[in-house]
Formats: structure tokens, sequence, C-alpha cells
């Protein structure tokens, strides 16, 4: 029961790594907030682990200011993860539509800000609070053709550790973790094609042989979300099975 008690919201908690990380903060003690602009799939997910679901567009200013709206007149938040996120298609990087370059940039990159503007003042009135940041490995060792999800997940290793500095003088922790691909609806979009060629191809870059899994990231997230971890702050921390040795 590490996060007794916590209030905790889980962007893109419907699916992957953010229902991984739903289901284990639930399992040990948090009320959770499933959000996701599918708002059938975070229902079964908060049906599931007994917290509740909120539809929101992470990347619209305005479905944001609903969710800390709605969030915090219920009662306090106490953790915020940022794990909503989409890629484009393993493509040249300058064959990248703009449309697909603009929707990689505002889910990913956008929403961090938009949540930031949303629950930060909170956080600083309660002089207390965590956030946490979804990247990847691809922000630190870039795989070819997936060039601007790459910078944008490297944009938010930067700017985990960006808030972190100026946040901590009001004991507000920000962290990342770094998953390499995994078994969630994002993984065909990375491979280009889901064949036992390219999974083959894929495992071959990781040491420990095998794909990140949602509870993997869910225990790495519950421990920088917990108290355990109250020294630990600007940590981009790598659960890639070795990928960014």
């Amino acid at each position: 029961m590490r996060l007794e008690n916590k209030r905790a919201i889980v962007t893109g908690g419907g699916s992957g790594f953010g229902a991984g990380i739903a289901r284990k903060f639930a399992a040990e003690g948090a009320h959770v907030y499933v959000a996701d602009i599918n708002l059938a799939a975070a229902k079964a997910v908060a049906t599931e682990i007994g917290g509740a679901a909120l539809a929101c567009d992470v990347a619209d200013s305005a479905a944001v200011n609903r969710l800390a709206q709605k969030v915090l007149k219920e009662a306090p938040l106490d953790i915020l993860v940022n794990n909503a996120g989409v890629t484009h298609m393993p493509s040249a990087l300058e064959d990248v539509t703009e449309d697909d370059f603009d929707r990689v940039t505002n889910v990913n990159m956008k929403s961090v800000f938009l949540l930031a503007r949303a629950f930060v003042p909170h956080f600083k009135e309660r002089k207390a609070g965590v956030i946490l940041n979804v990247a990847s490995t691809a922000g630190i060792s870039p795989r070819p053709r997936l060039n601007w999800y790459n910078a944008s997940k490297g944009w938010m290793i930067t700017a985990t550790k960006a808030m972190a500095v100026e946040l901590a003088p009001d004991g507000i922790r920000v962290n990342a973790i770094n998953p390499v691909a995994g078994e969630t609806p994002l993984l065909k979009s990375f491979m280009g094609e889901d064949t036992p060629e390219m999974r083959a191809k894929f495992l071959a870059t990781i040491p420990l042989g095998r794909f990140s899994t949602p509870e993997d990231m869910g225990n790495a997230a519950c421990f920088l979300c917990s108290d355990e971890a109250s020294m630990i702050t600007g940590v981009a921390m790598e659960v890639d099975g070795g990928r960014c040795i």
C-alpha cells in the first residue's frame, strides 16, 4: 500500500502502459482517475480498478481545464502521470506529413505544458506533488525513421529535468520513465508492420530479450511516485532491458 490515500491522474490510462500504471497504483492504495480520449477504454480500466473514468483530449486546453476543474473540485491531487502519447508511422523524416507532425508534438509535448499549467498551481499551494512523464528510449537512443517521435520524447526528457529544477523549492518532484517498445497499441506503429521478422529485429536490440510490459511501467512508476523516492527528482529512468547501454 505504498500509495495509500493518494489521488492520481493517469492520462492515456485506457490501454497499454497507462493501464498498467493505473492498475499498479490502485493495487498500492491510490484512487486513480483514468483519463483517456477513448472514454469507453477509460471506463473499462476504471471499473476494473475501482477508479474514475474521465474523457480528455490532452492536446486541447479547454478539455484539460475541464479535467482539472472536475478533479480538484472533488479532492486534492497528489500525482499526475503524463502517459498519453502517439507516434507517426516509420518514414523518412522529410516524408512525415505536417498533420502527423502536429499530432505528435501536440499529444507528446503540448499536453505536458497544458497539464502542468492546470495542476502545478495546485501543487504549489499544497507544497507537495509528484509529476511523472512517460518518455521513451527513443529520446536517448533514436531509431531511424521515427525522427519526430524521437524528438518529442527527447523534449519530454529535457522538460522533465527543467521542471524538476524549477519546482523543487515548492516541494514538487518531477521524474520520467523511458520504456522501450512494448506490447501496447503503439507497437505496430513503431515497427511499421507486426511480423515475426520485425519483432525479432526489434528484440535483437534489447539485451534482456523482451519488450517492456505495462506491468514493468507500473512498477517503476509506483516507486518514483511513492514516498520511497522522496529524494529523487529530475531522473529519466530507463526501463528498457538494457536497450540504451
